[in-house]
């Protein structure tokens, strides 16, 4: 898979025209059943997704074991990327016996890791493990889908923001993978979170606000927020409209790319020109 090919893809959709006597069966998940693969330490991507359920619509969680949650250098970052390959393959398996229509990531770093190359690599082993007739939605592709739908497509001169709660190392292959995509990245601030949960879930909005405001001016088409363990969907959306240009949270980017990609195409108020429009 190219990760230069972001259309939504909906060749994986299945028919949920199931009736019975002639009436729609209304069965739990008729419109999509969701499968969610999330690292043992979120706590946002559930919060963010339980948000945003549409009718007909379950979402279905499975966590992976984080057994290395130090984040305070590129040295343990390295390692607990090392580590969570290990074990995500088993949240998968246990995942898949739900039989869900699409599998989401709801993790990051890995899918920018390498840049467009690593992400290419990454998604054509996950989607080897969902199988190929299920849909997936990774947070890297998901946002260069949610910058095209918002007017803020690769290659076209377009300079963005990204904050992240990564280390540099972390960071580093985030501006890549944007790079790699045709984006001019002015800014890269990373908030150098020192572990996988309490670290980056209890950051204070108050501070994420400090950094938008640091890393945004009259060029920059786009902010974009990573790391799925921080959620910026309450207050992001208001930024936007503040701002007056696209302010995204990568949570929203990858529930909106799941949803869509299934076909679900409801919209949703305060939660930003992504879902309010497209």
């Amino acid at each position: 898979m190219n990760a230069r090919e972001n259309s939504l893809d909906l060749s994986r959709t299945r028919d949920r025209d199931q009736r019975t006597d002639g009436h729609l069966d209304n069965y739990i998940g008729h419109r999509a059943k969701l499968g969610v693969i999330i690292p043992s330490t979120n706590t946002a991507v559930e919060y963010d997704c339980q948000r945003i359920i549409p009718r007909g619509v379950t979402w279905h969680f499975s966590r992976f074991m984080i057994e290395h949650a130090d984040l305070s250098d590129d040295e343990n970052f390295m390692k607990f990327l090392d580590m969570l390959r290990q074990t995500i393959g088993a949240s998968i398996a246990s995942l898949m016996t739900c039989k869900p229509d699409h599998v989401m990531m709801g993790m990051s770093a890995e899918t920018f890791w390498g840049g467009i190359k690593g992400n290419d690599g990454f998604v054509d082993r996950i989607q080897e493990a969902v199988g190929h007739d299920t849909g997936l939605t990774t947070g890297a592709n998901a946002v260069i889908a949610a910058l095209e739908a918002l007017g803020v497509a690769g290659n076209s001169g377009k300079n963005i923001a990204v904050i992240t709660p990564y280390q540099p190392i972390g960071d580093k292959n985030v501006r890549l993978f944007f790079e790699d995509s045709g984006y001019n990245v002015k800014h890269v601030v990373g908030l150098r979170c020192e572990n996988a949960h309490d670290a980056i879930a209890l950051l204070p909005d108050v501070q994420v606000m400090d950094v938008v405001r640091q890393v945004d001016g009259d060029d920059i088409d786009a902010i974009i927020q990573v790391g799925t363990n921080l959620s910026t969907a309450d207050f992001f959306p208001v930024l936007e409209k503040w701002l007056a240009r696209p302010v995204l949270p990568i949570n929203i980017a990858t529930i909106w790319h799941a949803l869509r990609s299934c076909g679900i195409t409801d919209r949703y108020d305060h939660l930003g020109r992504l879902f309010e429009e497209h």
